[in-house]
């Protein structure tokens, strides 16, 4: 892979999608800033890649925060050099109807999906601008153009975010910058499996097949994604392969979402 820069920062390091963007990176000899609020996962992960030679550091922040977040993004770039690529992959989930979601489901879901997208990307924003160079890729979910039940916090919070990246990469465009999303659908993450009722084999194959009663229609790949598969969408879109691609969303679901 022929990367635009050297440096990477990746949000949502610790686990899931995050942590397999974090390895494909520094398996291609980027060096990665690896982001999480997950002190202890985030230290078992670097650690694990700094043991096989690939250069990483691990750097324990909750993106929520705009000061810790200018905080990090200043320490990165001091210790690093410039941030060329930026990956937004944290996020949290809560799931039930929207009567019984409590105000702290809500502030939790679009504070993580949302804002803190919204704050790593307007620091890392100003600094790719007057370089006049880098990428930002915003993981969302196509659940942010699928309406889903039980998931309208979460929903809205992709759909929120996907829109701002784009939003993002008009703004951004005259400086050569670009900016997407990856919308991954049902991807074998602990996020997933943690909505499971058995955690087991029936209710992956029920992801599979779809739930007629919950306006769901199943995967027609017939199968779930892998975290590495949403990975390796974002590392072409952060490639030079990827160069003239900005402001859209890629959908890696399997053809879950039925997008046209």
């Amino acid at each position: 892979m022929n990367t635009y820069g050297r440096v990477a920062l990746v949000t949502g390091a610790a686990q899931g999608i995050g942590a397999s963007v974090v390895r494909a990176f520094a398996e291609c000899g980027v060096f990665v800033a690896a982001v999480d609020s997950n002190a202890d996962g985030l230290a078992v992960r670097t650690a694990a890649l700094s043991a096989l030679g690939h250069q990483v550091a691990g750097y324990p922040v909750d993106v929520r925060d705009s000061a810790a977040v200018e905080e990090l993004v200043d320490q990165v770039e001091r210790e690093h050099g410039p941030v060329d690529i930026l990956v937004n992959a944290a996020g949290v989930l809560r799931t039930g109807p929207v009567t019984t979601c409590t105000d702290a489901d809500w502030s939790i879901v679009l504070s993580v999906n949302t804002t803190g997208v919204f704050n790593v990307s307007r620091s890392l924003a100003v600094r790719m601008a007057a370089r006049n160079r880098g990428t930002i890729i915003t993981v969302a979910s196509n659940a942010g153009g699928v309406p889903r039940l039980g998931m309208a916090a979460y929903a809205a919070s992709k759909a929120a975010t996907a829109m701002f990246t784009k939003c993002l990469g008009l703004e951004l465009a005259a400086h050569g910058i670009r900016c997407n999303v990856v919308s991954p659908g049902s991807t074998d993450t602990p996020m997933l499996r943690g909505m499971w009722p058995g955690k087991g084999e029936s209710d992956q194959q029920a992801v599979i097949d779809g739930r007629p009663e919950a306006f769901r229609v199943g995967i027609p790949l017939r199968k779930l994604a892998l975290p590495q598969d949403v990975a390796d969408a974002v590392l072409f879109l952060a490639s030079d392969r990827a160069g003239h691609i900005t402001m859209q969303d890629l959908y890696v679901d399997g053809g879950a979402a039925l997008k046209g």
